[in-house]
């Protein structure tokens, strides 16, 4: 079992879904987790779920797009912990519309979350880090920024930026102690994937065929993965994106 007692870990996008799992994951293994999102209600649920499992836990609510909000968020941080072990990059957005029906407003928001919101993360997680001489950081690309899907242009763009931004950053920090990967989930059953296709029965139902194993993905597979990226298990990784895709980018 992977030990990370006394270590502090961020989960951004951390109020449902994966995040909340990967919260969840990360105070099993003796971690406090630092929960953020836009949601207060959800956050504080996620965290009463991990009290309840006998981890510790603190909401703070802010947006990864603004960036005096993630400079409030990581200045909380080190005043509260004085320390970031691990973070989980992992605040998104989704939305599925073809290129005609998308406006410069939603290009936009996608950008500013899906992009700039990891970007921001990583400005304020890496000096923090380096000034420990180690640490971990996973972001959270797709699949679909590595193949198409109609209707998903400015989705896929967004999940490939984040891969090619993983990768520049492992370089830069390689021989500092601190590594940079990211995680690539196919289909996950969680509460944006049921809003993006109709629910979760109609999300297993028509995309479960879609992956080998039959079956969409659940959020505890996505968060037993980061919690092992960020443990010493995984301490020869580095600037890779593992799919966690049931096999979907083989066939």
């Amino acid at each position: 079992m992977t030990d990370m007692s006394g270590g502090v870990a961020l989960v951004t996008g951390g109020t449902s879904g994966i995040g909340r799992a990967t919260a969840l994951a990360f105070a099993k293994a003796g971690a406090t987790a630092i929960v953020t999102g836009r949601r207060e209600t959800e956050g504080l649920e996620t965290v009463e779920l991990v009290r309840q499992a006998g981890g510790r836990a603190v909401f703070v609510q802010a947006d990864v797009a603004d960036a005096e909000e993630v400079a409030a968020l990581f200045a909380r941080i080190e005043r509260d912990h004085g320390r970031l072990d691990y973070a989980f990059n992992n605040a998104g957005i989704h939305f599925g519309r073809s290129v005609a029906d998308t406006t410069e407003a939603d290009f936009d928001r996608m950008v500013a979350v899906n992009i700039k919101g990891v970007w921001l993360c990583l400005k304020h997680e890496l000096p923090i880090m380096l000034r420990q001489g180690k640490g971990a950081i996973v972001s959270t690309g797709s699949v679909l920024g590595q193949i198409g899907l109609a209707g998903n242009s400015v989705y896929s763009a967004s999940k490939a930026a984040v891969e090619g931004m993983t990768r520049s950053v492992a370089i830069e920090v390689a021989k500092s102690g601190v590594r940079v990967n990211a995680v690539c989930p196919a289909i996950i059953q969680t509460p944006m994937s049921a809003g993006s296709f109709g629910g979760e029965e109609a999300v297993n139902a028509a995309l479960g065929p879609l992956h080998p194993v039959g079956r969409v993905g659940q959020p505890r597979e996505v968060a037993d993965t980061v919690v092992w990226l960020c443990s010493d298990a995984a301490s020869f990784i580095t600037g890779q994106s593992i799919n966690i895709d049931g096999g979907l980018t083989v066939q």
